[in-house]
């Protein structure tokens, strides 16, 4: 049976400008994977055309009537907005006609509307966010980047197994390191929930391998690093500051004299190739784990390179069977705390 996705190709800054010709440009690299475009049946089939793309038994467009706005409140959306682009793409899930959905809208309707739809799998209390970050020796799946402002030690656990399972899946890592995000590598080092955080993964399975610093997140010497949701995008959101800043920095070093720009020329190969190493493009696609079927959120203003990517995400989780990894590897942790 060929993985089938589905896409929200309303969604996003970009809407259908971007998501078809992403679409296209990766069933030419998956010539097996079938495609789904939910939306507005005219603008998508419009897209579709002026990509240079047709419908096929691979490539079909599901029509649905309404759009998630970006500033939309996710409990508006949710309850108001039952045919939107986002909404019909996760049902597909939900009845099995895709293994899994792709979408660039409002995060925080994506999250709410999946979650009523799929439900959370046994033994995960709330689904988080888990996403890809470069780093020096590597990269690490960092989770939760935004879900949840609020987790319990417990809470934590499930999201330390949900990444160890993701990073083990995809990395064919047969046991991947994982560490908690803290103020400090020490023991005593961190808050109450942190500790019983740890202390409960110490007496895991998992590959602990005990906290890391904020300067640890580019590091990439872990394999998955886990936190709450409001210091894992609080440290998202930071990160993309700097980088911002730096860029902007850099352009105006190079623009400031006539030297600066003949120095730029020279430097021009290797500022491409340290562009190429750090592309977020290449990392866009951040895995909605703990539902009973696969999710992945692209970022709203992603181009078609990034939407790509986040295709490409998805369907390896589909190909992996990441949910049914993830409730294993649960189930089998909870049978043996409960023979201890």
């Amino acid at each position: 049976m060929h993985p089938i996705v589905a896409l929200d190709a309303m969604g996003g800054d970009h809407g259908p400008s971007v998501t078809v010709p992403a679409a296209l440009r990766v069933m030419s690299r998956h010539p097996d994977l079938g495609l789904i475009l939910v939306g507005d049946r005219d603008v998508v089939t419009r897209a579709l055309r002026d990509a240079g793309g047709v419908e096929s038994e691979r490539l079909t467009v599901q029509h649905a009537s309404q759009q998630v706005a970006m500033d939309e409140r996710p409990s508006i959306a949710l309850r108001n907005k039952r045919d939107s682009s986002m909404r019909v793409a996760i049902n597909l899930v939900k009845e099995g006609v895709a293994g899994a959905c792709v979408s660039a809208g409002n995060t925080g309707a994506l999250m709410a509307t999946a979650r009523f739809v799929l439900k959370t799998l046994p033994g995960i209390d709330r689904p988080a966010i888990c996403a890809t970050l470069p780093g020096v020796r590597g990269h690490s799946h960092v989770l939760d980047l935004g879900a949840n402002v609020d987790s319990s030690s417990e809470e934590l656990f499930q999201f330390a197994v949900m990444g160890a399972v993701l990073a083990s899946a995809i990395e064919d890592k047969e046991s991947p390191s994982v560490a908690l995000l803290n103020v400090g590598e020490e023991e005593i080092k961190g808050n109450d929930r942190v500790k019983q955080t740890a202390a409960l993964l110490a007496a895991s399975n998992l590959n602990y391998v005990g906290y890391v610093e904020g300067n640890d997140l580019y590091g990439g010497s872990v394999d998955v690093i886990v936190c709450d949701g409001f210091v894992g995008n609080v440290a998202l959101k930071a990160s993309e500051g700097v980088a911002h800043m730096i860029t902007h920095f850099v352009r105006e070093e190079f623009s400031r004299h006539l030297y600066a720009r003949m120095a730029s020329v020279v430097a021009m190969p290797v500022l491409k190739a340290l562009r190429r190493r750090t592309d977020p493009r290449r990392y866009n696609g951040a895995s909605l784990l703990g539902l009973r079927g696969i999710v992945v959120k692209s970022h709203g203003g992603a181009d078609e390179t990034s939407f790509a990517h986040a295709i490409e995400e998805a369907l390896l989780e589909v190909e992996k069977s990441v949910p049914d990894r993830i409730s294993c590897r649960l189930e089998s942790i909870l049978t043996t705390r409960q023979a201890v």
